[in-house]
């Protein structure tokens, strides 16, 4: 069993689709970026933060950290602050392609850790259509505007990468980093 160093419900999600077995205990930690800080730079350094200070807790578990960074023009969009903020992060990502990173470490013995990079391109998107995803509430606490796995998916015209890594969690660099310290999923037949 891991301890899964989050409160995201789409990592828990993930990891029981591939039967890994695992605990929740949230990371406190400041997430804020850093001046001039590189965001795969910025996911490294909050997964593998949020990995240890869970793991201090948990020392005899392996604790798996990730985080999640949605960059447009090498600038790393977060959660929408309000309404007006999320609707201009979606109106800047229609008809665009950006990047989506997603950090993972595990903390057992020592840190392991991965890095996913995916490229997304969104349609064109008018303000109506923006206004309207909002007011779904979906968007509220997704980095960069979005859920993937939500309604945002009709927004998307391509990507190139990892599915699960655009929803917070690449599970194959994921299942790479837990194999590395003997932990196997239980695939459901």
């Amino acid at each position: 069993m891991i301890v899964l160093a989050s409160q995201s419900p789409r990592r828990a999600e993930l990891l029981t689709q591939v039967g890994i077995d695992f605990r929740v205990a949230p990371a406190d930690i400041d997430e804020s970026v850093g001046a001039d800080e590189r965001a795969a730079d910025y996911v490294e350094r909050i997964a593998v933060a949020k990995a240890r200070a869970v793991h201090r807790k948990f020392q005899n578990h392996a604790v798996l950290g990730a985080d999640t960074a949605v960059v447009l023009d090498q600038r790393i969009l977060g959660k929408p602050a309000d309404r007006d903020d999320g609707i201009r992060m979606l109106l800047a990502l229609a008809g665009r392609t950006h990047e989506v990173l997603t950090g993972v470490a595990v903390v057992a013995e020592r840190v392991h850790y991965r890095l996913s990079l995916s490229r997304v391109s969104f349609r064109d998107l008018d303000r109506h259509e923006a206004e309207s995803y909002w007011a779904t509430g979906e968007p509220a606490d997704k980095a960069g505007g979005y859920a993937i796995q939500g309604l945002a998916a009709a927004f998307v015209e391509r990507i190139e990468g990892s599915y699960s890594g655009i929803m917070g969690l690449p599970l194959f660099e994921t299942l790479e980093l837990l194999k590395q310290i003997g932990i196997r999923p239980r695939y459901r037949v």
